[in-house]
């Protein structure tokens, strides 16, 4: 029934942005910590950000560094990935995840395409 949702993903171009958002569906649903993972075609599953749901201190990957922000709305309880300068190699489906209270990233939402063309 809890469960996190994904939107924003789309097929754009190099230099473009998109805004990622997730959220949980149905049953109220809480986590220290939520991020972004994404994983292309052939490739395994990569960390991208996380945020701590208390404090918002946030944490990047150094491929995104520079270009991409985590940043979560209390009020709605929606966290949000904003994509700048995307580049082909941010091509990707990305998850977005939620740490259970013993610090594993056990909650995931089903994901959503985002297509960097050159």
């Amino acid at each position: 029934q809890v469960q996190l949702v994904e939107s924003g993903g789309g097929s754009v171009q190099a230099g473009d942005s998109l805004r990622l958002s997730c959220a949980p569906s149905g049953r109220t649903f809480s986590s220290a910590v939520m991020g972004w993972f994404r994983q292309a075609p052939g490739k395994e599953r990569e960390f991208v950000s996380l945020i701590t749901w208390s404090g918002g201190a946030t944490v990047y990957a150094d491929s995104v560094k520079g270009r991409f922000t985590i940043s979560r709305d209390s009020a709605q309880n929606t966290v949000y990935l904003q994509m700048n300068s995307l580049k082909p190699e941010d091509t990707a489906v990305y998850y977005c995840a939620a740490q259970s209270n013993r610090g594993t990233w056990y909650y995931w939402g089903q994901g959503t395409q985002v297509t960097v063309s050159s």
